[in-house]
């Protein structure tokens, strides 16, 4: 039954209990108690709108690939403080592999992000810093696979 709800929650997470409930065959208030439980034990964690990148003149998608010589703890907070300070960076990852880090920013051209790029730089000391810029997004969505789902959490 939470499976049925949270794959509906993440096609639209603002369809009405009573909806919900009716499609997955619950009435109302044991729907709404479910739905409780989820937020409370952190399976849902928030309910958001997302918006058109184009539409909000963020339409050009870059993914960052950084390489650092730097691997001290005070380093590393302090480099994810200054990521936390820009906007543009919409996704920011810790990767195994040849780079460190991988952040995925948008903006609205290249003159843009070149100047993300200046003020990222002018801010903290990086080895290698490498950009691709996305030519087409084919696929994107928030919706998470819920096949998983009755399988033990790793926390």
């Amino acid at each position: 039954m939470d499976r049925k709800i949270l794959d509906i929650l993440q096609q639209d997470c603002t369809l009405p209990v009573a909806e919900i409930g009716k499609r997955i065959g619950l009435s109302t208030t044991p729907c709404w108690r479910r739905i409780q439980k989820l937020e409370e034990s952190g399976v849902i964690e928030r309910r958001v709108a997302l918006l058109n990148s184009k539409k909000v003149n963020a339409g050009v998608t870059v993914f960052v690939s950084i390489s650092t010589s730097q691997h001290t703890q005070e380093w590393l907070d302090r480099f994810h403080a200054v990521i936390k300070d820009f906007p543009e960076v919409v996704e920011f990852y810790r990767m195994s592999g040849k780079v460190d880090y991988l952040l995925r920013v948008v903006v609205p051209d290249i003159e843009r992000y070149d100047d993300f790029y200046k003020r990222l730089i002018a801010k903290i000391e990086l080895s290698d810093v490498s950009s691709a810029f996305a030519m087409e997004q084919i696929k994107f969505t928030t919706t998470l696979p819920l096949d998983y789902a009755s399988e033990e959490p790793q926390t």
